[in-house]
């Protein structure tokens, strides 16, 4: 193997073990994108860093169909909030399971918004993603005061919060594994129920 060789190599399983244990940055590109980001073990806290519940949902997003949206129009509702991109490989290994989720809940007061943090370019494959994973919950663009309130301080993606029916936010998820899938459930129907503290 030359030198040349090598290097690349090298530089390839740095890259694979970045990726490995911080899981996909919303300002990775499609090719650096990594299917082994779906082993990353997910990140779990109660809030984002300091952020007003009520500043933060002045900020909305534009749904597919080009209407505002913004968390206080949910209010009633368990609202699950996920960042996300197309290429993004815990994302994709994390959509089918908030699929499931839309369905199951949705009678009790349940929303999905997925919000699409994947660039001007990813933009263009939404309705794709949406299609290939048969999405029925809403999918919308973020303003940037929204992503800036919510990921600053972590801008790997998937991540999923979680707000109660007067839009208080209780949880945050970095990342996605089955473990994080099944605590997610669990914080859900807590929230569902009433019985979350």
């Amino acid at each position: 193997m030359n030198s040349k060789s090598k290097i690349l190599v090298e530089i390839i399983l740095l890259v694979f073990l970045l990726c490995f244990y911080n899981g996909c940055n919303r300002w990775t590109s499609r090719q650096e994108a990594s299917p082994s980001n779906t082993n990353a073990p997910p990140a779990v806290s109660s809030t984002p860093s300091a952020t007003p519940e009520n500043e933060a949902s002045a900020y909305g997003w534009t749904l597919q169909d080009n209407q505002r949206a913004r968390l206080s129009d949910y209010l009633g509702k368990v609202v699950v909030l996920d960042f996300y991109a197309t290429w993004c490989e815990p994302c994709r290994d994390e959509t089918p399971h908030l699929v499931q989720m839309q369905r199951q809940y949705e009678a009790q007061g349940f929303q999905i918004v997925g919000l699409n943090v994947g660039g001007e370019d990813d933009r263009e494959e939404v309705p794709g993603f949406a299609k290939d994973f048969q999405i029925q919950y809403p999918l919308g663009f973020p303003d940037d005061e929204l992503v800036d309130n919510y990921l600053k301080d972590n801008q790997n993606i998937p991540q999923t919060f979680v707000f109660d029916r007067t839009g208080k936010l209780i949880k945050r998820f970095i990342g996605y594994d089955r473990q994080e899938g099944r605590e997610l459930d669990r914080i859900v129907q807590q929230t569902l129920n009433g019985t979350m503290q």
